[in-house]
């Protein structure tokens, strides 16, 4: 995309609309009480609008004003809690280590309400050392209340006044990922690119894929409106979303090894026309994604017929050379696959909406990852087992601990709440993004105080510094979620100059701000490393479970289409979203195994093998799935079983291998009925084809098989060495 389009897109964006709310929602408070005089209060009331708003994030909108409510309303108790213990520390300790506990513990249920109880933190160490007067307890109550509401109010006006541009906003991004993922397959075709290398970042970029695939379910199919609506919009909105999944499945699809591609064809020059074709359409996507997201209809920009004809063209003289070019040809289908979706999701914006057909949309909900509040869920993760509980109790222990400890010394009280609040905010349940979060915070705190120390000292013009002011803020919680590092040198400059609002010594306060920063982050740091540790070379067998078993039932559904069965589109298509949730789950793993130290990772090599065999897989049991649901049942034959039998063998060996969690039910159930077929003579090519894809994936189950039991044997002799290195003391 080009770079005024990058920028303008970036304008257009959630985040920074996301920002403007935020920062609406808390300087607005302030400019208006500070012009009356009440400089104090308006900070309260922002407070309160800052604590609703970053709790906001994206969603259906019903569960945003759950999840807003929510935050108002619980953060309101904490502060009553917390303000009537504070004025001792013994009874503060105590209320800290219980309530930052609870609310670590909500991330059980999803990540909404895992924000909600980052923020009700949040306020109980703003109010750790905040001694008041009975009168003022309850006037700052309500001050922080009025500004929770005024954030509500601005947030629901934007959604009812703008029903889809969230959802707008949200499917551009998530095509622009897609794109980014079709990128990084046309690697493949340069023959200079080490292959398992971009397998690697072409997992993490199916990762980023999911996520945001899901956000998009999230806000369009649990929305009535979207869903119900007569208008246009809603249902144009969702077919989009649908058929750019089906697009990045096909983008997924795998025909043949790319190892043995690149040594078939690499000599002749022709896969680098491949890959410029791909590159092209990922610009076509670009446009497409910087159309919606700037509330435009999408229009072709390219048209592939010349590129497709020059690659027929270029197979065609392979042809001649008597070298084989039936992968190549697939390829070929494949990429035409992909621009009949692009040409689809255009064709709608010129399509009336009786035109438009309701089938995707009425079976949406099923879709849906159904996240209830089931405490059932809560008290089954009371247990060591749960990471969720090990950094529930990590969180509790370091912010009593460190409160107790700075108060035993007499720290400075702004010192105290910068400390913990550093501390919250880095220490995360894996040891891999705290010690990423720890950098960032540090460097964009000492950067970020140097801009704000030098602001206050050269600019004594309080308009202009208010306008900085502003700036400072809206740019921090725009790039938020973008990039942390940038956000909090933002975000320094920010409180330095608000607390010059109040005459305080900037100097002296950077100092103080970089020095707690750096004292909440070593202490995060060595929490995560000496306080229940949580690490994922321990943690990834039921991922790997998951994994497998979604592949099973995925690959299983050509048993039901070669025994006659109607295979229902939606059916197929919740297989093949378990199969990408499992996959996402085990390269968020992978990647959290990478960043924690050389020690611990003990299982790296296997881990990382399985990882790109099961993307390899899943990518040619999607091609198979849609060879098998083309071709005619009739013709296929015994070996083809055989061989799809074998497949689903070794899945279940590996299943098998890595039982259940204990306390979870076991749902795996095998095929033992499988279609018969005669010996068969077929030899068209659409069969050999299948035949020729079938032994590849069983050639893949097989490793994988053999990965899960190196894996299980690797596991068992390093626990029987530590038990000997422990008995012989």
């Amino acid at each position: 995309m080009e770079r005024t389009k990058e920028i303008s897109n970036f304008f257009y964006g959630q985040y920074f609309s996301e920002g403007v709310k935020i920062t609406a929602g808390c300087i607005v408070p302030v400019l208006v009480s500070a012009s009356l005089g009440y400089f104090g209060i308006g900070t309260l009331i922002s407070l309160g609008a800052l604590l609703v708003g970053l709790s906001d994030t994206p969603g259906a909108p019903s569960h945003r004003r759950l999840g807003m409510l929510s935050t108002a309303l619980l953060c309101m108790l904490t502060y009553i809690i917390i303000i009537h213990v504070n004025f001792s520390v013994p009874l503060t300790t105590i209320v800290v280590a219980l309530l930052s506990f609870c609310f670590a513990m909500l991330a059980v249920f999803n990540a909404r309400a895992a924000t909600v109880g980052s923020m009700c933190t949040l306020m109980m160490l703003f109010n750790v050392h905040h001694e008041l007067v009975d009168t003022e307890k309850w006037m700052y109550l309500i001050y922080i209340a009025v500004g929770g509401s005024w954030y509500m109010l601005i947030s629901m006006s934007l959604l009812q006044i703008r029903p889809y541009r969230v959802a707008q906003q949200e499917l551009s991004e998530s095509i622009r990922h897609v794109a980014d993922y079709i990128r990084l397959k046309a690697n493949f075709y340069d023959p200079k690119i080490d292959v398992d290398t971009n397998y690697l970042k072409l997992i993490e970029k199916q990762v980023e894929v999911h996520k945001h695939q899901e956000l998009v379910r999230d806000i369009l199919f649990r929305s009535k409106r979207s869903i119900k609506d007569t208008t246009k919009i809603g249902r144009f909105l969702t077919l989009i979303f649908s058929d750019i999944v089906d697009l990045f499945e096909q983008s997924m699809t795998t025909q043949y090894d790319y190892n043995a591609i690149k040594t078939t064809y690499g000599e002749h020059g022709v896969l680098i026309p491949f890959k410029d074709v791909l590159i092209k359409l990922t610009h076509e996507m670009d446009n497409m994604a910087y159309a919606i997201n700037a509330n435009r209809m999408p229009k072709a920009i390219y048209s592939f017929e010349q590129d497709i004809e020059y690659l027929r063209e270029e197979v065609e003289k392979l042809d001649k050379k008597q070298i084989n070019t039936i992968p190549l040809k697939k390829i070929i289908i494949n990429i035409r696959g992909i621009v009949k979706y692009l040409e689809d999701i255009y064709s709608y914006s010129s399509s009336k909406i009786s035109d438009i057909p309701r089938q995707e949309i009425d079976s949406a909900s099923q879709f849906i990852t159904r996240d209830q509040i089931d405490w059932k869920k809560f008290k089954s993760n009371l247990s060591l087992e749960s990471s969720v509980f090990r950094h529930a109790l990590r969180m509790s222990l370091v912010l009593s601990g460190t409160y107790l400890t700075l108060s035993l010394i007499s720290f400075n009280p702004n010192g105290i709440y910068w400390t913990l609040l550093t501390i919250m905010v880095i220490l995360k349940p894996g040891f891999g993004l705290t010690q990423e979060r720890n950098l960032q915070r540090l460097i964009g705190t000492v950067v970020g105080g140097v801009i704000g120390a030098t602001i206050v000292f050269t600019i004594h013009d309080p308009a202009i510094r208010f306008v900085l002011l502003i700036f400072f803020f809206l740019t921090a919680y725009s790039l938020f979620r973008i990039n942390y590092i940038i956000a909090v040198m933002f975000m320094t400059p920010y409180v330095l100059i608000m607390l010059s609002f109040n005459g305080m010594n900037t100097f002296e306060m950077a100092k103080e701000r970089i020095f707690d920063t750096f004292l909440g982050g070593v202490i995060a740091f060595l929490s995560n490393y000496l306080i229940f540790p949580n690490w994922e070379s321990t943690q990834f067998r039921g991922n790997m479970r998951s994994l497998l078993l979604a592949n099973y039932n995925y690959i299983a559904q050509a048993l039901q289409i070669l025994a006659g069965e109607n295979l229902s589109r939606t059916a197929y298509k919740l297989a093949r979203k378990e199969v990408y949730i499992a996959s996402a789950n085990m390269g968020s793993t992978f990647q959290r195994m990478l960043t924690e130290p050389k020690w611990r990772q003990k299982y790296t090599k296997e881990v990382n093998r399985f990882v790109i065999l099961n993307h390899i897989f899943s990518s040619y049991s999607a091609n198979l799935l849609t060879q098998v649901n083309q071709a005619d049942i009739s013709t296929f034959n015994k070996e083809q079983v055989k061989l799809l039998r074998r497949i689903l063998s070794d899945l279940e060996k590996g299943i098998v291998l890595l039982p259940a969690p204990e306390g979870q039910q076991d749902d795996f159930k095998n095929n033992a009925e499988f279609p018969k077929f005669d010996e068969g003579t077929a030899d068209e090519e659409e069969h050999r084809l299948i035949t020729e894809q079938l032994q590849f994936l069983n050639k893949i189950s097989g490793d994988l098989h053999r990965v899960t039991q190196e894996l299980i044997d690797r596991s068992a002799a390093i626990e029987e060495n530590e038990k000997i290195k422990v008995i012989n003391g």
